[in-house]
């Protein structure tokens, strides 16, 4: 097995050992495929992740492996990888900014095979630009997430919030709201969940915001638990650490006319096809939630004819 491997990254070349390690058993996916993913998409994926604190999802030895969640930069980082200390109870935490590419491909070779992110940038952490729903199904069919997406968009276009589509990798699919970054995050969560009540009222038999699983009887879940400061959403292009390697894959609003699409629709395979074509451009403005919010109030659940 070769000891280590060079990889051109932008400016800077990285070092990856142990290249030829297996992280993906089932699919034989090694941690040179997953840093040559990284380094590939790169110009499409570090936009999203700019400026933004990072917790890494590591498995080391694969992932057969139980892995673990890591949110301090470790210690042993080279300088040039970006830092940001960040306030929590009681202390602080100083995380990783992925600002390059070559970033992307250290991670790779630390086994971080998922990344996820804030939804608010260390200049302004109390204000996030993205407000972000969860589409999380109870069962293992995808029509319900189809329609709950639909759904959702029809309403956040009623309140004239654009919206952004994105498979998670794992179960369901994130719609995306860009903010302006003047509402805290506090406001952002209250307008979230107030949009999920209204979207479960409508459609109460299929949908809930139930947090408990037991009190959600089949329904898909609107979950807004994310918008909150100190938590994060896996990140866009970023690899799940799943059989097949799937990937967080932005998505056009007419992909959901694909009867098969699902959640892991996209893999780390298709990195050609993911850097094609950019669904999500032009990019839509962060907007603010004040307008919205008092539309939101005047047009309240309405049944379904």
């Amino acid at each position: 097995m070769t000891e280590t491997r060079r990889v051109r990254a932008g400016r800077r070349t990285v070092t990856v050992s142990r290249p030829e390690k297996v992280l993906f058993p089932e699919d034989g996916i090694t941690k040179a495929d997953l840093a040559e993913y990284y380094r590939a998409v790169a110009p499409r994926m570090l936009p999203h992740l700019r400026g933004r604190p990072l917790t890494l999802e590591r498995h080391p030895g694969g992932i057969g492996d139980r892995g673990f969640f890591q949110k301090d930069a470790p210690d042993h980082f080279p300088d040039w990888v970006g830092r940001a200390e960040m306030p929590k109870g009681g202390g602080t935490v100083t995380y990783v900014l992925a600002e390059d590419a070559a970033t992307l491909v250290l991670l790779a070779d630390q086994g971080a095979v998922t990344l996820h992110r804030w939804l608010s940038k260390v200049d302004r952490p109390h204000h996030p630009d993205r407000l972000v729903f969860d589409l999380d199904p109870s069962g293992e069919g995808f029509g319900p997430v189809r329609d709950a997406a639909r759904w959702l968009r029809d309403l956040l276009d009623g309140l004239e919030l654009p919206s952004l589509l994105m498979t998670t990798g794992s179960r369901g699919l994130h719609v995306l709201v860009p903010l302006d970054r003047k509402a805290p995050y506090d406001d952002v969560r209250a307008f979230a969940a107030d949009v999920a009540g209204v979207l479960a009222a409508r459609h109460p038999d299929l949908l809930t915001t139930e947090v408990r699983k037991k009190a959600r009887e089949g329904r898909l879940y609107l979950d807004v638990q994310r918008d909150a400061y100190g938590q994060t959403a896996v990140a866009p292009y970023t690899v799940r650490a799943r059989a097949g390697a799937p990937v967080a894959a932005p998505l056009a609003w007419d992909d959901l006319d694909d009867r098969a699409l699902d959640a892991r629709a996209r893999c780390l395979a298709d990195v050609d096809l993911l850097l094609k074509e950019d669904p999500w451009s032009p990019a839509p403005r962060g907007r603010s939630l004040r307008a919205a919010a008092d539309r939101l109030r005047r047009t309240g659940p309405r049944a379904r004819p």
